[in-house]
């Protein structure tokens, strides 16, 4: 799959994108498009998802699309095996979708949690192990996950968001043990600050603490993907150097939740007169 230049290229295979009406996702499918993917695109908004579907089908002309709430763990299923009959079998799956929940856990209701945890947890893990027996009988394939940094550092105001990708990559990282020998590859990247997404916009949630404007283009998730299926890499973090944050974290935990603690007083706070 990767060519003499070290490109990767992924003509002949198909690849399978969630959430991929906006933002990262629409941006990922591009460029598995780009690499000469078949892809298909899920997503709620028919709309935007044509946009999307119509740029991909300059590079890829045989690209499908599927317009679905994949909040429906019920529907999952269908979608996995329309995919495949469309597709001729997924080889490429990216676990994009996603919601983001940003509140203090004192205003948290119950039933927002188990939202999140329904989108960001429990769909993508539905639908990879529906897709899992294709790739396992063809031998070869690859699953990755866009989790966040937000996994790996408890961030302030964002528990249920920050558990629902902790627990999927959790159990990316015992499928990717369990997948040994079969040819199927796992794969996590875990984002920061990305601009072009609407996680820092939807009704629903507390401002930003951080400072959006540090934000990065989708392009640098893309690139994330595909380095991830040209090395095989489990984990990668955008930008890299959010490598040596979790790191530091797991050295001192204690020392990093003080830390969180400072600088999120800092950030509420009112400014002195």
């Amino acid at each position: 799959m990767v060519t003499s230049t070290g490109r990767v290229t992924l003509t002949g295979r198909s690849a399978l994108v969630t959430g991929a009406s906006s933002g990262i996702g629409a941006v990922v499918a591009e460029a598995l498009a780009a690499a000469g993917a078949r892809v298909g695109l899920v997503a709620r908004r028919k709309d935007r998802l044509e946009q999307v579907l119509a740029r991909c089908r300059e590079h890829s002309p045989d690209s499908a699309m599927w317009t679905a709430d994949l909040a429906d763990l019920d529907g999952i299923a269908d979608l996995a095996a329309a995919a495949e009959r469309e597709l001729g079998g997924v080889d490429v799956l990216v676990n994009n979708a996603g919601m983001p929940k940003r509140r203090r856990v004192q205003d948290l209701a119950p039933a927002e949690a188990e939202d999140v945890m329904r989108l960001n947890y429990a769909s993508p893990v539905r639908l990879t192990l529906a897709l899992l027996p294709g790739m396992i009988a063809r031998g070869r394939g690859h699953l990755v996950a866009i989790g966040s940094v937000a996994a790996r550092l408890g961030p302030p105001h964002e528990g249920a968001y920050g558990a629902s990708k902790a627990a999927l990559t959790a159990f990316w990282e015992s499928m990717a043990v369990d997948l040994d020998g079969t040819g199927v590859q796992v794969h996590v990247v875990q984002p920061a600050l990305i601009a072009g997404t609407e996680l820092f916009t939807l009704p629903g949630n507390e401002p930003p603490l951080s400072d959006v404007s540090d934000a990065l283009p989708p392009e640098r998730v893309a690139d994330a993907v595909l380095a991830a299926l040209e090395t095989g890499k489990f984990e990668q973090y955008v930008p890299d150097w959010f490598d040596e944050m979790a790191s530091g974290k797991a050295a001192d935990v204690d020392a990093f939740v003080a830390g969180v603690k400072e600088w999120t007083r800092d950030r509420l706070e009112p400014p002195p007169p």
